[in-house]
């Protein structure tokens, strides 16, 4: 079931209709080019050696038998990274490139020590095979908790804590402690009557797309390189490359293919490097792609974590006092984005004592990426079950417990920010006011959970191209990769602007060299940002074809407008012209017209959603099942509502999976023992119901057609609201990510009091 609250009277021709997407025949046929397609003549094949151990030292690398091999055309270590090995790197560089290439230490089971290019890749494995390392193995550093003590075992031996903005001597795995702060908090807890305080956990999870890395790079004798891979963005993906290369951005040209999924986890470049330095070696195209092993174990995944939340509420209900410390495993290198976590945890209530501490910590576990508004969710699932038991101690609807607290136009954020026009209390009433929620929920073992969640959005800088074509259609070419349907929902706002049918754009994702810096694709600003940019772009052009009829018809520009397709005089009925009519015309009345346009819009508006969930608890096995479920979200404006439903519906399935199975399971030595699609568990049809949406559409005052993002807030609160379905169906508030069967019936067995279950 689908539903659109409006609230809003604007109508629009093209904008807030389902037409369908112009890459789709494509790809339903197989025509699609994505990275692993790529193919030229004379290519080569790369293949990377990676540790066996969690954490170990480097004492040497022997790669003479690998390139004695037949076949093998070059060989790649540490040594050979440039801009990790220049004098006066940066230590971020640095970072970056042993991310890549281990030199001195490998700080995770998978993290690259050395690469081959061979002729086939039966060669390349063959070659890696035969290059001998000597390590030193060092015991693993695998809870954030453990990392975090001063006795652990240093990961990055040379990291020092930044605690508060300022840099520190202290040697430790703790890179950066961030700290958010707003009234007294202790007198906030002082006044309150009723006070919860909870520990919570979760372990790592993958993205789950089904596109494994790849990337194919030339570095010709001219010194230039090209890439193709897939990426959420390639200006974003060419200025990662450029340092770890020591080479200038343009010296780099970065082809983005069609990308199989991303979420945030191809956002990082892991490949694309080490191609374009095997190639250079060679003086042949290199190809690399991961296997799914390689892609759990190698790339980034999201934040494992612990958390600690305690709320206070007057027994009125006003939520008076809210504190959070969040400790989230950065993996080997830092960059959690903890920071995140601690300003979205209670952006969905209006709370005057507010401290919220995030701590970025070094595990020996991948690096890690974002991954669908990265930290957002983990925070959610210990806020908002707070937020739900408090709701149980005041004996108040949960719904309406966080209606009487909700965030709204004039709340401030606990990191600063003061909200404009938002969609929260919207979302509340109308999920409230939603089938679900209206409906009896009765049975043993059974509860409906709520919960809310925020993601800021973002704009960052986006760029667009329009050329008018003779048959009155144009070309739109723009920079964002499309994930998600963001080819249609761009062509949709320059189609509204010029007043012709959607069908009649047509838009192409270009590479680095052909259209102005753009952005990755993430953090749900390509329909806003890109979007503002077709809007700019289509401005432009529809003032250009009204001087252009002007021109033709030797009357004042100021005189002609465009009126619903058609280009009119606003006195003269009998000139007027339609966009196909004018543009035929042009070529014989000055030559043709086109335009591009670079925005970097602020106001992205942020987003809020809330979930409604129902579940059935098997006491015998812990299995949850979820019956029904419910995504209320607001849009701002949707652009294209179906994909925004499918971002919707997207979402809630991932965080399905992230709730009930998903996980990294390492075992004591720190070797992930779950790195394939067959053990590591994700949902399938079988698991999921028919997900119902509502968008709620409350405009985003700082857009054109009042776009939010829609991508990232989603994914948030899922888990909490599974959990607090969970909590009502059995009474038992689970702490800990997932909520597996197995996990289950030990919370029951506890409950009950006998941990065998017999």
């Amino acid at each position: 079931m689908a539903e659109n609250i409006v609230l809003s009277n604007t109508e629009y021709k093209v904008v807030g209709t389902r037409p369908i997407r112009p890459d789709g025949t494509d790809k339903v046929t197989g025509r699609a080019k994505y990275g692993g397609d790529y193919q030229t003549a004379g290519i080569l094949y790369g293949k990377v050696l990676r540790s066996s151990h969690a954490h170990a030292r480097i004492k040497s690398i022997d790669t003479s038998k690998a390139l004695a091999m037949t076949g093998v055309e070059a060989v790649l270590t540490g040594a050979d990274m440039p801009g990790a090995n220049k004098d006066g790197a940066s230590r971020g560089t640095q970072m970056a490139s042993d991310n890549l290439m281990a030199r001195g230490k490998a700080v995770y089971k998978g993290h690259a020590i050395a690469a081959v290019a061979a002729v086939n890749q039966h060669v390349a494995e063959a070659a890696i095979a035969l290059i001998k390392v000597d390590f030193e193995v060092l015991p693993p550093v695998m809870d954030v908790r453990q990392a975090m003590a001063d006795d652990s075992p240093l990961i990055q031996e040379d990291l020092t804590t930044t605690d508060l903005g300022e840099r520190t001597d202290k040697k430790s795995n703790i890179a950066t402690h961030v700290q958010f702060t707003q009234g007294d908090i202790e007198k906030g807890f002082a006044a309150a009557d009723v006070i919860v305080e909870r520990e919570f956990t979760n372990k790592m999870v993958h993205q789950g797309y089904i596109e494994p890395q790849t990337a194919s790079a030339i570095w010709n004798e001219s010194g230039e390189i090209t890439i193709w891979t897939s990426t959420q963005g390639a200006f974003t993906a060419r200025d990662a490359i450029a340092p770890i290369l020591d080479m200038p951005v343009s010296k780099i040209k970065v082809v983005p293919m069609e990308i199989g999924g991303g979420f945030g986890g191809k956002i990082p470049v892991y490949l694309e490097p080490i191609a374009a330095l095997l190639s250079k070696k060679s003086g042949r195209t290199v190809k690399m792609t991961m296997t799914r092993a390689e892609t759990f174990e190698s790339t980034g995944p999201t934040s494992g974590t612990y958390m600690k939340v305690k709320m206070g509420a007057t027994s009125a209900g006003d939520i008076i006092a809210a504190q959070a410390y969040l400790a989230y495993e950065a993996g080997g290198f830092p960059g959690s984005l903890v920071g995140a976590g601690a300003q979205c945890i209670f952006a969905p209530y209006d709370i005057e004592n507010m401290q919220a501490d995030g701590y970025d910590v070094l595990v020996n576990k991948p690096k890690v990426a974002p991954y669908r508004a990265p930290a957002a969710p983990n925070a959610a699932f210990a806020g908002e079950q707070v937020v739900d038991e408090l709701a149980q101690k005041l004996n108040l609807d949960p719904l309406e417990f966080r209606l009487m607290n909700a965030s709204k136009e004039g709340t401030r954020r606990v990191d600063g920010p003061i909200y404009p026009v938002i969609g929260n209390v919207e979302c509340l009433e109308a999920a409230k006011d939603s089938v679900q929620y209206k409906s009896d929920m009765k049975g043993p073992y059974r509860g409906r959970g709520v919960a809310s969640g925020f993601w800021f959005n973002i704009g960052f800088q986006s760029s667009c191209a329009i050329a008018v074509n003779a048959d009155g259609t144009v070309s739109l070419v723009e920079g964002s990769t499309d994930i998600g349907g963001t080819r249609a929902s761009i062509a949709m706002q320059a189609a509204e602007v010029l007043g012709i049918p959607y069908e009649d754009v047509h838009p192409h994702v270009a590479d680095t060299d052909s259209v102005g810096y753009t952005a990755m694709t993430g953090g749900s600003r390509t329909t806003f940002a890109t979007g503002w940019a077709a809007y700019e772009t289509a401005q432009d052009i529809k003032q250009k074809m009204i001087t252009r009829a002007a021109s033709i018809w030797d009357v004042s520009a100021e005189d002609v407008e465009l009126s619903e397709g058609v280009y009119q005089h606003k006195t003269d009925p009998e000139l007027k012209l339609t966009f196909k009519e004018l543009a035929g015309q042009l070529a014989g009345s000055g030559g043709g017209i086109s335009s591009q346009t670079t925005v970097d819009p602020s106001g992205a508006g942020g987003a809020f959603s809330t979930h409604v969930v129902d579940v059935e608890v098997d006491p015998e096995t812990g299995k949850v099942t979820i019956l029904d479920y419910t995504v209320i979200q607001d849009a701002g404006k949707a652009i294209h509502p179906s994909y925004v439903e499918g971002q919707m519906q997207g979402a809630a399935a991932q965080g399905i999976g992230w709730a009930l199975n998903e996980e990294y399971f390492y075992n004591k030595d720190g070797l992930m023992d779950n790195s394939s699609f067959l053990d590591y568990r994700m949902p399938t049809s079988l698991d999921l119901p028919m997900i119902n949406t509502i968008i709620v559409e409350v405009a985003n005052p700082g857009h054109p057609y009042g776009v939010r993002g829609v991508g990232e807030v989603p994914i948030v609160p899922p888990m909490a609201a599974i959990a607090n379905a969970i909590a009502r169906a059995t009474g038992v508030r689970m702490e800990h990510l997932p909520m597996s069967p197995g996990n289950v019936l030990e919370a029951l067995w506890a409950k009950d009091g006998d941990p065998s279950g017999l």
